[in-house]
Order: C-alpha cells, then structure tokens, then sequence
C-alpha cells in the first residue's frame, strides 16, 4: 500500500494547469447524482488524471471505530465514534487517510496547503494510539478522474473551483460544507447571506 492509486513517476500538470489543493465543489447543475452537493478536496492532477477525496459525505452506520475493530485494532474512546468518509466511487472497500501534513510516512503523498494523503494500515494504528496527525479523515473510496476527463466536466459547468483550506476540510458539520463552499464565490446572495442558487449563471473556473 506504498502507491496512491494511479500515482506514477510522470511530469505533473504545470502549476498554473493543477487542481491540487483546492475544492472542486459540484455546481447546482451538477448531473451525476453521485457526485450532487459533493465538495472534493483534489489530491492528485497531472497528465495521468485527477484523484480526490469527497469531505462531505460519510459512510452510514460505520464510526472509525468500528473499522479499528475490523482491523484488530485497540479503540480509543475519544475517536471511536468519528465519522469515515465515503471519498467517492472508486475502490469503496480501499481507505485512504486524508490528513494534515504533520504526519508523514515513505508513502505519504504531499499535497499543498499543509495536507497529505497516505494509503496504509499503519498510520491507523498510529492514529489510535495517538501519535498520529492532529487533524484527519478516514476515506472509503475515492474520485478519480481518467486523463481529460476532468477538464471536459469542467467544460460542462459541473464543477466550481475554489482554494481549499484545512478548517473547511476537517469541518465535522458535513450538511453545512457544500454551502459553505459555494458562500466563498461571493457574488449575489440570497436568504441570510448565502449564495443565491436562483442568480447561478454558469460560473466555472478558478474562482
């Protein structure tokens, strides 16, 4: 579990072309009922595609300290109860641990603004016993996007972009994310501040 899916040794996305780091957040438009009111924090984008992690949907029914028990490990009360997030379509059964950058491991993939992302049982048993990152998410699933793909659902206004930042990511209020989220486009609000759905015109892009 040394590789993130579909990660490789080849050339990455130029800066000015790259998603990492930043939310995708699905536009009222969106058309893929999975992926409707999703905000996806983008760990991977270069030439090979695009891997995220949804940080507003989580697995029903299964705490983080059920899969402690699955897995043989000790669980500590404080987190038994944390929520796992569903991280989207791709391998549901494989976790992925997205987390702050303080925590790093061989197979750690750095990601900007502080974040990381490591695939391995041992950063759970780090986590457990408490010598693991301050802030992280268990992930069942991922998003994964094939070379194109991701720009030509861009083309078709179902993403907005926006800077992500670890608060929004680690935010445990998962129905107030994709809101939130789309609050920081500014333009016209609507009822107690939000952005206004009614005004949405299209808007993609690096916002």
């Amino acid at each position: 579990m040394t590789k993130m899916p579909g990660q490789s040794s080849a050339a990455p996305a130029s800066p000015a072309d790259t998603l990492v780091g930043r939310f995708l957040v699905a536009a009222p438009s969106m058309p893929d009922e999975r992926f409707q009111k999703s905000v996806v924090f983008i760990c991977k984008h270069d030439d090979e595609g695009a891997l995220g992690i949804i940080v507003n949907n989580k697995v029903e029914d299964l705490p983080l300290g059920q899969v402690y028990k699955q897995l043989g490990i000790e669980v500590p009360k404080v987190t038994s109860e944390t929520p796992v997030l569903f991280g989207g379509p791709v391998e549901t059964s494989r976790g992925l641990v997205l987390h702050s950058a303080d925590y790093k491991r061989d197979e750690t993939l750095l990601i900007d603004g502080g974040m990381a992302l490591t695939a391995s049982l041992e950063i759970l048993k780090d986590m457990a016993d408490g010598s693991g990152p301050k802030q992280a998410w268990l992930a069942l699933g991922h998003s994964g996007w094939s070379p194109g793909q991701l720009d030509r659902e861009m083309q078709d206004n179902a993403w907005l972009v926006i800077d992500a930042d670890q608060a929004l990511v680690f935010d445990p209020d998962f129905d107030a994310k994709w809101q939130r989220a789309l609050d920081r486009l500014g333009g016209k609000t609507g009822p107690g501040g939000h952005f206004d759905l009614a005004s949405y015109s299209h808007q993609t892009g690096r916002a």
